[in-house]
């Protein structure tokens, strides 16, 4: 008999086993938060080839992506707040509940809001924090869409339909919980008034893509549109957007790893250590197929084909070249992960807080100059416009009066 066959239980028997599951469920999902909170603050997801606990909830442990993000969100808020763990393993508090407290929580509020959040629905947490958090009045939008059309190659119909925005509705975007540091309570944790761009596959080797797009990128599309009027004569938007891909595609690759179909070798050595050759580029790159090439101690190879970095086996502070033997693909978070093994984490620690510090200064000074910029801007406009008023006024001020005097020189009382 299958373990997973329950009809000889009795109805007693049945919802017992039902809650004692549940209970067990609750136990096991605190104990799950707390290994990921403790995998994600030591990156252990590095040593195992995936470029973030995102990836290697998804790739290693099989959640699916919303899965993934709630516990990633739920376990980095654990570990700022630990009482979350027990309120879980309990059923007094939500996966989802706890994806909705996190944003809120601080030092101050947490105890409160976690005994106040105790046992509630989504529903009644929602309230909750409306109630403690109040933000101003939704609009109602009114927007076009479409449907798609009839025939092929005939416009789709404009449609109205109203929608009320959404703020504060957390996606589980890829990026945003790859690029989030351990510290963070929520990986991608922004609120979308705006429905999010998405890709969905709708058939064999097609996709639908759904986005939002500015006046200037519309005025861009039309006139693409028009410039393609002979070769794409009915305007297709699909064709328009594959050739424009195709273009962006050529320059990132010049520019990534200088790929042309004509190569040659550099003309100029440059006295730079860290400076990589056009020929070396190319060549790494296509011998590491455009992926980080960090293999896990089990034979697992990073998936990472985003953010890559050039990576010196030798480091170049230690007298290593570039040379294709001496380089390989990393996406950043193993290249940093590399560094830090070379170097120590301590010093990384420092490089990356003084690269902060450079970058935030380096903020500060465009802030300043847009702000000069801002001021001579608004005095030459007051400049033009007290002249421009002057010589408006100039020629009613010199009008001839009576006698041949200007209404501007009245003359002495009695003359």
């Amino acid at each position: 008999m299958s373990r997973y066959s329950l009809s000889h239980l009795s109805d007693t028997d049945l919802l017992h086993s039902l809650h004692a599951s549940i209970s067990c469920e609750r136990a096991s999902t605190a104990d799950v938060l707390a290994n990921i909170a403790e995998v994600d603050e030591r990156k252990l997801y590095l040593t195992a080839a995936y470029a973030s606990m995102y990836a290697y909830c998804i790739g290693e442990l099989r959640y699916s992506e919303d899965a993934a993000y709630k516990r990633i969100q739920a376990a980095r808020a654990a570990r700022v707040f630990p009482a979350i763990l027990p309120a879980v393993a309990e059923g007094r508090l939500h996966l989802t509940g706890v994806g909705l407290l996190a944003p809120h929580l601080t030092t101050e509020n947490a105890d409160d809001l976690l005994a106040a959040a105790s046992g509630k629905t989504k529903a009644q947490v929602e309230q909750l924090l409306a109630e403690r958090f109040p933000r101003p009045d939704l609009l109602t939008l009114v927007q076009p869409f479409t449907t798609a059309p009839q025939r092929e190659g005939e416009p789709a119909p404009a449609q109205v339909g109203v929608r009320e925005t959404t703020g504060g509705q957390l996606a589980p975007g890829r990026d945003g919980c790859e690029g989030a540091s351990a510290g963070q309570l929520a990986p991608a944790q922004v609120p979308t008034p705006t429905p999010r761009d998405r890709v969905a596959p709708t058939a064999p080797e097609r996709y639908a893509v759904q986005l939002t797009i500015s006046k200037a990128m519309h005025d861009k599309l039309r006139y693409a549109q028009a410039l393609l009027g002979h070769q794409v004569p009915a305007g297709e938007i699909a064709e328009v957007f594959d050739r424009a891909l195709d273009a962006l595609i050529g320059n990132l690759e010049r520019d990534k790893f200088a790929a042309t179909s004509r190569p040659r070798g550099s003309r100029h050595a440059s006295d730079d250590p860290r400076h990589i050759p056009a020929e070396v580029r190319r060549a790494v790159w296509q011998r590491d197929s455009g992926r980080c090439t960090f293999v896990s101690a089990d034979g697992h190879r990073c998936e990472a084909t985003s953010r890559l970095e050039f990576d010196h086996l030798e480091p170049v502070a230690k007298g290593g070249r570039a040379t294709p033997s001496n380089l390989r693909l990393r996406c950043r978070a193993h290249n940093q992960h590399a560094a830090a093994q070379a170097f120590g984490a301590g010093f990384m620690d420092e490089k990356r807080r003084k690269a902060r510090e450079a970058a935030a200064e380096r903020a500060r000074v465009r802030a300043e100059e847009r702000e000069i910029a801002a001021r001579a801007a608004r005095a030459r406009a007051e400049l033009e416009a007290r002249g421009r008023a002057a010589a408006e006024t100039m020629p009613w001020l010199r009008r001839p009066g009576p006698r041949g005097r200007a209404d501007h020189c009245p003359s002495p009382a009695g003359s």
